[in-house]
């Protein structure tokens, strides 16, 4: 008896590693398991790192888009933009503006790109001046300084609110200052220029420099525009839409972060651009967290209102002569439900 209990014992020992070695490598046990590699992807920013990327970058350093199967690469854009880069297939993805793209897809030669997701539902950009300049509205916009980037969308945005006021846009001198610094600018003979709330407005805060402030949406609805968002070419889509499908839920995830734990959050994006000032990133974090989802709105989603509002803005304007379809330049198919 005992010597049949302990074959039994063995025979039970046997089959379990058995078992275990099955469960380990499924059928042909001299064939190792083969691990999938991961799918490179290139992200093109439209500008320096800040808090308006984060959850791209928290989406990289939590694993979110290794978990989809993407190796992500971020990089930031050249002097030709995202856009174009993204239409010739250097990068995948790229982070753009509802105007450039706009642009872009009205022009003699439309780019092959369209818009797959907003990184914030508002508008968060305006005119911001030294409370020292006294430019408290439009109404003060006459025979002022303007600094900015030499854009024609900015000039009609500009003359549209002036007229809209009775100004006479021709008073005001505009000065091409480029990638200028704005406190460095408005301590010479520039009086406003445009720029992110999130950004250069908590910036003032922190440096104990008074500003006065100006929200572009609060001059007219169609400047509610969607800025920034996420583009792609229209190879991906059609030739790789899961790959889009992908992206977009680890962003989102990313992004969702971003939102429950700010200075965390701003902690990652820190890590990749640690010439970022600590306070002014947890600060803006905080604020631009508010902004990634609207109530009641899946991340990412735009409204068809909201492109034709603008794109009817830039017809009137005479910027663009050809009517662009909001179906041909945005879609929300792609998003995570």
């Amino acid at each position: 008896m005992k010597k049949n209990k302990f074959l039994w014992i063995l025979f039970c020992l046997s089959a379990f590693m058995t078992l275990i070695t099955g469960c380990r490598n499924p059928g042909n046990p001299s064939q190792t398991t083969k691990r999938v590699p991961l799918e490179e992807t290139t992200v093109i920013l439209d500008w320096t790192p800040n808090t308006n990327h984060t959850g791209l970058y928290v989406a990289i350093e939590n694993g979110y888009f290794k978990e989809e199967g993407l190796d992500v690469m971020i990089l930031q854009p050249s002097d030709a933009g995202s856009a174009v880069l993204i239409a010739t297939g250097i990068g995948d993805f790229g982070v753009n503006y509802q105007e450039d793209v706009t642009l872009a897809l009205t022009n003699e030669n439309p780019l092959p790109i369209k818009a797959i997701a907003t990184l914030l539902q508002e508008n968060t950009s305006g005119f911001a001046a030294p409370t020292t300049k006294n430019i408290n509205s439009v109404l003060d916009f006459e025979g002022k300084t303007y600094g900015g980037w030499g854009s024609p969308t900015e000039e009609a945005i500009l003359r549209a609110v002036m007229e809209k006021n009775n100004l006479n846009y021709e008073t005001l001198n505009n000065v091409d200052i480029g990638t200028s610094d704005f406190f460095a600018a408005t301590r010479g003979n520039i009086d406003f220029a445009w720029v992110f709330e999130a950004w250069t407005v908590i910036e003032s805060k922190l440096r104990n420099i008074p500003l006065d402030y100006i929200p572009l949406k609060d001059l007219d609805p169609a400047f509610n525009y969607y800025t920034p968002i996420l583009i792609t070419n229209h190879v991906t889509i059609t030739e790789n839409p899961e790959k889009v499908r992908k992206f977009l839920r680890a962003t989102k995830r990313g992004y969702e972060y971003a939102i429950a734990s700010p200075e965390e959050s701003a902690r990652i994006l820190l890590k990749y651009a640690p010439e970022i000032n600590e306070e002014l990133a947890i600060e803006s974090q905080k604020f631009v967290s508010d902004y990634y989802v609207s109530p009641g709105k899946p991340w990412g989603s735009m409204k068809a209102s909201v492109w034709d509002d603008y794109t009817q803005f830039l017809l009137e304007k005479n910027l663009i002569s050809t009517n662009l379809n909001a179906e041909d330049a945005f879609t929300n198919e792609f998003l995570p439900q």
